[in-house]
This record gives C-alpha cells, sequence and structure tokens, in this order.
C-alpha cells in the first residue's frame, strides 16, 4: 500500500509538470490560430449591420446604373448630379462595406499571408480604380453597380459564415447560463439569506431548494434529491444525491431539497473547468486546418496569377477595356477562398460542441482527429474498466439459502464493520436492492472476522483464518467455489452459521456493467482493446478473459507505463491510451490519443487530449466515431469548397465566351456565397452523427 502510494505521489507530480507541458503547447497553437483568425476583432452584429446599410447604398448605385434601366426598360428620375448617383454611392459602399476586408487584406500583407481578404480587396479595388477612371473621362463602361453588389453579396457571405459558426460554439454560452446569479446561504444559526453566487467561499452551507441551479461545487450534508446533471456530465438520468455526495455547479436540483456545502467556487468549479477546455479545443487547430490554410493561399496565388493571364489574354485578343477588367474582377471574386476558409473551422465547432453534449471534453483538436486512425486502445484496469471498489462478484451456496439470502445475512453482520469487506457485501447487497435486515450484539476478532446476530441467529462472516479458528470445513462444492476465486486473484470471503459453512462469496475489484460493451463496440469499428494494469496476470486475465479483451499487460509499474506505450508504437500501432490522468499521465502523454477519465467532476486533467467526464468506457469508442464522421464532413468540405473552383475559375476567365456564357463579377460573387452555404450545410449535418447509439 504504501509502495502504490509513493508511486501515485510521484505520478501526480509528473503529471503537473507533463500537463504543463502540453498546455504550453497548446498555449502556441492558440497564438498561432490567433494570428490566422481573418475574423479576430469582427462580429455577427458587426457585419450584419453593416450589410443592411451597404445594401441601402448599393440601391441607389443599381437603380440609376444605365445598363440597369437598359436591362430592365425604365428610366431612373433625372435631375442636376444624377448621372454621379452610382460614383457617389458606388464609392461609399466601397469605403464603407469594403473596409472590413481592406483591413483584413492588410492585415494578411502585413503578415505576409496573403489569402481571402487580398482576393476580396483586390477584386473591389481593380473594380472601384477602373470605375472612378471612367467617371472622370477614361474610356469604357464603369462597373459602380457591380463593385457595390459584389461589397453587399460578400458582406453576406461572411455574416452567413459567421453566424454558423457562432452558432456552432454556442456551447460556451450555453454552459456559462447553466450558473445561477444568486443563491441561498444559511447560516450558523440556522437563518438563511439570498446572496450574489459571487460572495460565495469554500465553507459556506447553501440552502438548494426544489428546481434551483446549484451555483457551487460542493457535499450535501443534509437531504436527499435527484439532481440532473445532463447538462455537465451528458448522462440523461437524475443522480439520487444524498448525504456525503458530491454536486457539480450548473447542474438542477430535482424535487426534494439539499444542504450543500461549499468546495469549489468561481474559476475552481468543474463547470469553469469545462468551459476552459471547450474554448481550448475550439481554438486548437487541426492538421486538416492546416491544409485548409496552405490550399487557401495556394488559391490566392493562383488566382492573382490567373487574373493576370486573364488580364494578358483578353487585351491580346483586342477585348475592350472595361471588359478586360470585368474578367479580372470576376476571376478574382469567384475564386475567393470563402468556402475553403469555412469548410474546417465549422465543422471543427460543431464536433466541439457534439462533444460538449456527449460528455467528450476535446482539449486538443489534433488528438480527435488521430482517434480514427487508432489499431489499439489500452485501458487502465483500476477505475477504468472496473469501479475501483470492491464488490462481490460471484456466490456460491449450500443449496439450502439462496444467493441473495446468504448476501443479505452477510452484508447485515458486517454492517457495524468498517472493513473493506464488510463495504463490499453493503454495496453489493444495496446494488441488488436487497433489504438488509438490523444485526445485534456485533463482535469483530481481527484476522478472523466479525460475529453478529440477525434475525435471531448467529452469524459469522470471514476469510480463511476464521474457518482455521472455528474448526470448521466448507463442504465439497465451496471449496471449490473458493479455489476458482483464488485461481482468479479474487478474495474468498465465507458465511458461517452454526451448522457449518453455508456460502462464500469471491470479492474483487467490480468490472463497470458498461465495460464489455465498449469492448465489444471497439472491435466492431475494428480497433484493437489491451489492458495494462499492476495488478498479477491472475487478476488481469481474469477481467481481461470476461470483457473479450484481446491483449492483457499484467504487472506494470506506474513508472513504466509509458515505455509499455512506446513499444506498442515502435511496433507501428497508433495508440490510445485511456486512464485517470493521474497515475497514467506520462502514458497518456506518450500514447497518440490521451484519453483522461474526469468521473464527473475532476475535468481539470492536463495529461490528456480528450477528457471524459462521466467515467464510461463506452465514451471511448464515441470518441473514435466523432473523430471519424469530423474527418468525413472535413473532407467533402474541402474537396468541395477547391473543387468548385476547378470549373468556376475558368467559366469566370471567359473560356466559354464563344458561346455566349459569360459570368458578371456579381453573379461570380453569388455563386461563391452559394458555395459557402453549401459547405455550412453540409458542416451541420455533422449533428447527426450517431454518438447516442453507443451508449444503448
Amino acid at each position: 500500500m504504501d509502495e502504490h502510494k509513493h508511486h501515485h505521489s510521484a505520478e501526480s507530480s509528473q503529471a503537473v509538470a507533463t500537463g504543463a507541458s502540453r498546455s504550453a503547447r497548446s498555449g502556441e497553437r492558440q497564438r498561432d490560430h490567433g494570428a490566422h483568425d481573418r475574423h479576430a476583432g469582427h462580429s455577427v452584429a458587426m457585419f450584419r449591420d453593416r450589410f443592411w446599410i451597404t445594401l441601402l447604398l448599393t440601391a441607389p448605385a443599381v437603380v440609376w446604373s444605365g445598363m440597369i434601366q437598359h436591362w430592365f426598360g425604365y428610366a431612373a428620375p433625372v435631375f442636376v448630379g444624377s448621372s454621379w448617383i452610382p460614383a457617389l454611392f458606388g464609392t461609399a459602399v466601397y469605403l464603407y462595406g469594403g473596409w472590413p476586408f481592406l483591413k483584413g487584406a492588410a492585415d494578411e500583407l502585413q503578415r505576409r499571408l496573403p489569402g481571402m481578404m487580398t482576393l476580396i480587396s483586390l477584386a473591389i479595388s481593380v473594380a472601384f480604380a477602373f470605375s472612378l477612371a471612367v467617371s472622370f473621362g477614361a474610356p469604357g463602361s464603369d462597373l459602380w453597380w457591380e463593385l457595390a453588389s459584389l461589397v453587399s453579396i460578400m458582406l453576406l457571405g461572411h455574416w452567413i459564415e459567421m453566424r454558423s459558426i457562432t452558432q456552432a460554439q454556442g456551447a460556451l454560452r450555453a454552459l456559462a447560463k447553466l450558473l445561477p446569479d444568486k443563491a441561498v446561504r444559511v447560516g450558523a444559526d440556522g437563518s438563511s439569506e439570498e446572496v450574489l453566487v459571487s460572495t460565495l467561499a469554500a465553507g459556506d452551507l447553501l440552502l438548494i431548494r426544489p428546481g434551483a441551479g446549484i451555483p457551487a461545487d460542493g457535499v450535501v450534508r443534509d437531504g436527499k434529491s435527484p439532481v440532473n446533471e445532463s447538462m455537465i456530465t451528458g448522462e440523461s438520468r437524475p443522480l439520487n444525491k444524498q448525504a456525503g455526495d458530491a454536486v457539480i455547479a450548473g447542474t438542477l436540483n430535482g424535487q426534494g431539497s439539499l444542504r450543500v456545502e461549499v468546495t469549489r467556487t468561481g474559476d475552481q468549479t468543474a463547470l469553469a473547468g469545462i468551459m476552459r477546455l471547450v474554448e481550448q479545443a475550439q481554438q486548437s487547430r487541426s492538421r486538416a486546418q492546416a491544409l485548409a490554410d496552405r490550399a487557401a493561399r495556394l488559391l490566392t496565388f493562383a488566382a492573382i496569377a490567373i487574373a493576370m493571364l486573364t488580364a494578358v489574354v483578353w487585351t491580346a485578343l483586342g477585348a475592350p477595356w472595361n471588359y478586360t477588367v470585368e474578367r479580372v474582377v470576376t476571376v478574382l471574386v469567384i475564386a475567393c477562398p470563402h468556402a475553403l476558409g469555412l469548410a474546417v473551422p465549422l465543422v471543427i465547432a460543431i464536433s466541439t460542441t457534439l462533444g460538449v453534449q456527449h460528455g467528450l471534453l476535446i482539449r486538443d483538436r489534433r488528438g480527435l482527429e488521430e482517434a480514427r486512425n487508432l489499431d489499439i486502445v489500452v485501458f487502465d484496469k483500476t477505475g477504468t474498466l472496473t469501479l475501483a471498489e470492491h464488490r462481490v462478484v460471484d456466490i456460491a451456496t449450500d443449496g439450502m439459502l439462496t444467493p441473495e439470502d446468504a448476501l443479505r445475512f452477510a452484508a447485515a453482520t458486517e454492517r457495524d464493520s468498517e472493513h473493506p469487506v464488510a463495504r463490499a457485501l453493503l454495496l453489493s447487497a444495496e446494488e441488488r436492492r436487497l433489504v438488509v435486515p438490523q444485526a445485534t450484539d456485533f463482535h469483530a476478532e481481527a484476522g478472523r472476522g466479525v460475529e453478529a446476530i440477525v434475525d435471531g441467529q448467529v452469524w459469522k462472516v470471514g476469510g480463511p483464518g476464521l474457518l482455521r479458528a472455528l474448526k470448521v470445513e466448507a463442504p465439497t462444492q465451496l471449496r471449490g467455489a473458493a479455489q476458482r476465486a483464488a485461481d482468479a486473484g479474487r478474495s474468498a470471503i465465507y458465511l458461517v452459521d452454526a451448522s457449518g459453512v453455508r456460502a462464500v462469496f469471491a470479492i474483487a475489484d467490480a468490472i463497470r456493467p458498461e465495460s464489455k460493451e465498449a469492448v465489444r463496440l471497439l472491435h466492431d469499428a475494428g480497433i484493437e482493446v489491451a489492458m495494462l494494469t499492476g495488478d498479477s496476470e491472475a487478476v488481469a486475465r481474469s477481467v481481461a478473459a470476461e470483457l473479450g479483451i484481446d491483449t492483457v499487460l499484467a504487472e506494470v509499474l506506474p513508472q513504466d507505463k509509458a515505455s509499455v506505450i512506446e513499444g506498442l508504437q515502435a511496433q507501428g500501432k497508433r495508440v490510445a491510451m485511456v486512464g485517470d490522468g493521474v497515475n497514467d499521465a506520462p502514458a497518456l502523454v506518450s500514447a497518440d490519443v490521451g484519453v483522461a477519465i474526469g468521473a464527473g467532476t475532476d475535468v481539470a486533467v492536463e495529461a490528456g487530449d480528450v477528457v471524459l467526464v462521466r467515467s464510461d468506457p463506452r465514451d471511448v469508442p464515441a470518441i473514435v466515431a466523432l473523430s471519424r464522421a469530423t474527418y468525413r464532413k472535413m473532407i467533402q468540405n474541402l474537396w468541395w469548397a477547391a473543387g468548385y473552383n476547378i470549373v468556376a475559375i475558368p467559366l469566370a476567365a471567359g473560356v466559354l465566351v464563344p458561346w455566349g456564357i459569360v459570368l458578371a463579377p456579381a453573379l461570380g460573387a453569388v455563386l461563391m456565397s452559394v458555395s459557402t452555404i453549401i459547405v455550412a450545410i453540409n458542416a451541420q449535418l455533422l449533428r447527426r452523427a450517431p454518438l447516442d447509439r453507443l451508449r444503448r
């Protein structure tokens, strides 16, 4: 036991160090992301308001355009200066509506990373300069109405993009709303007062009324009530809370009232930790995002080159100046990597939100991305596949008692004992909903066991030492059951009365009910499953056989777990490690994907790429499913966003002009916006990923 504590302490220190290292790397990625965020400082409201004002400014430029009047056969009112209306309003649109693009282009060029904003700014600036020259006497037809329409459509496209991403990132706002503004604090004299949540401190006693939100992390001191934790853990069923149980800030109390002692407030709560992880995940960059960024930059350079080639070709063919400029502007607009820029960020935002809704907190996007390629998932045994609490896992009786009655009598006999065996018997009886009778005349003897009177009969419970002290021998069938327990590394506990040994209980670290299903789901996904434990080979193989696990890695010391993971990687396998984030920190960091068990309230785990709010191993195949679904959507969007340009750019350059097909700049902007909308809709379909079905 002392050795175990020593390793636990050492690994806890190492967890802090590895967590700090991983956090530093995440911070660098966040800074990198911020440097590339073309919408930094922008908001949905800004693009919305600027779009509507620009649309109003565009209307006069369109109505008084000579080309539009000719097309639709009407005459706009004529008055002094009316011929300058398109130029005046077109200039206003360029300066006001085009400002976000011009500023964005300046930022891109300053960083030497020309991209979408550079293309848009180049297109509208060429159109503006050309139209201005025509308005002051240069030959050709101006492009004022095309310029104004183009800016309006581009603003609309960016409004749609910002709105889509902001809606997908709504998980943070939803989490923030979970915390109530006020709480009822109970004084030492029993009086209560309503106070602001911001004034709460550890040690305060709170009254949580029926239906009220829980304002801080704490421990129930009095009362009993179901608490809905689905908004934090994703667990749909309310959990019954009573004295001694932990509660989480932001969860909702049920019909009963609770008195809760505050343990953590503000930034220290589980809710605050979850919000930090969500924000970090939405800002972290994936390899697909890096690919999209490179593709967007290449497309920018290609578009500029094609625009220049277009100008040269049409000039050589003797096309009018204004026609050549119109082709150039259309190429620049339609080649704008708008959809390409949206393809990955929107999928990232939606997948992060899905993760939160299903109890999967993604700390590092690259970890989630890698999960689709996993060859093997390595589970730590204790606390991950098992409950880390002993239970009765098998009962054998002499045939005169039913297993339920034997457990009832044993639990009653052990009720007043503090021994771990007593807890295992009592919890097992409680989980089986057995009514445990009262016992009297309880007596314990060290090394032997306990005895008590239950239902007027003397019962004794203990290990082999009890049988030796009583000089009794178990019947043959019970000796066989005890031997099987010993062979599996389990403890054999006997129930004895005046007539002899009546039952034997096999007690071990109980396997989680969900573990077998988790292993099956991973096998269905084509992934090998291994178990890593410091327990003996016999215990490990017993658990592995019950769960259908492929590989057993037993008797591994905590400090050697990382080496085992690296050994699997040396075999060419992509490895995920699932553990508690403390003892397993080095292994979690070494693995291609580190999955840390959050255990409901402990979400400040710094070693994993993904944190499981629940301690449900079925969430591991859910990570794989989310990773694969996310990757499919990213690739679909990237193919569409890049592929449509293969057709659109030649069309914009005028290759089909001999057949009478000509794209105006405004129509090019419409096509570009439509491609963006298609990408946004396809990303939204990610919400249909069947993560819920993995837990049924």
